[in-house]
């Protein structure tokens, strides 16, 4: 077993693990449990009651957050010319086709979202072994395939985020960084969460918010009370 740090062991210190806490407790605790020397990402871990294996239960989103996450995203936009001007003028940081399915294809993944033309995916169709694994495949769902791609850029530079739950049913997202103030933390991680619940499927039976915790990056979790965030 690892040996925990003297900085891990003051962090956990300021937790009570017997305790549910508030989103509001929980953001306002994240700068003192920090125990990096950099501006972590916080992020929310929640269980779902749902069978991912199940077409209709596999939760996937998007969901645009209040504050932003605090970082700014690296977007590579794949069209057609007369689309170039208008992602580069919204502020796509990498704009073009085939020269970048080359680039993906011979395995440049330097960025944070793709967004494609619905004309172009054929041609990218075929990067999905590249892409797919680091959830940069673009998606209908998670509105990355789209004509109106200054919309799509704005959105991402703005602090969209795209989920998905995982084969444990776990959803897995940033919803900020340690140097936000807690409210602004509390306000993003309730957006995700009301979205979540919003998106709940007719056929999830029993508990569906099963268990959520916020964390920064190499600190420890602190539970949340799910019954006071379902709303």
């Amino acid at each position: 077993m690892a040996k925990l740090s003297k900085a891990r062991k003051a962090a956990e210190a300021k937790i009570d693990n017997e305790k549910n806490y508030t989103l509001s407790e929980a953001a306002g605790l994240m700068k003192d449990i920090n125990c990096t020397k950099f501006d972590s990402s916080v992020d929310l871990h929640i269980r779902l009651g749902v069978d991912p294996r199940k077409a209709d239960q596999a939760i996937r989103g998007t969901v645009t957050l209040p504050h932003g996450t605090g970082k700014t995203k690296t977007v590579l936009v794949l069209c057609t010319p007369d689309k170039e001007e208008e992602a580069k003028a919204a502020g796509a940081d990498h704009v073009g086709l085939d020269d970048y399915v080359q680039k993906i294809n011979d395995g440049w993944t330097d960025i944070d979202v793709v967004i494609a033309t619905p004309s172009v995916m054929p041609k990218i169709g075929r990067l999905g072994k590249v892409l797919g694994p680091r959830n940069l495949m673009p998606n209908p769902k998670t509105g990355t395939v789209t004509n109106d791609v200054a919309a799509a850029v704005n959105d991402v530079k703005g602090g969209k985020i795209a989920f998905k739950v995982d084969k444990a049913g776990i959803i897995h997202a940033s919803v900020g960084r340690v140097s936000f103030d807690p409210e602004k933390l509390a306000a993003n991680a309730q957006e995700l969460i009301s979205t979540l619940v919003r998106m709940k499927p007719s056929t999830a039976k029993g508990i569906y918010l099963k268990n959520i915790s916020m964390a920064s990056t190499m600190s420890p979790g602190i539970t949340i009370d799910t019954k006071s965030v379902a709303s």
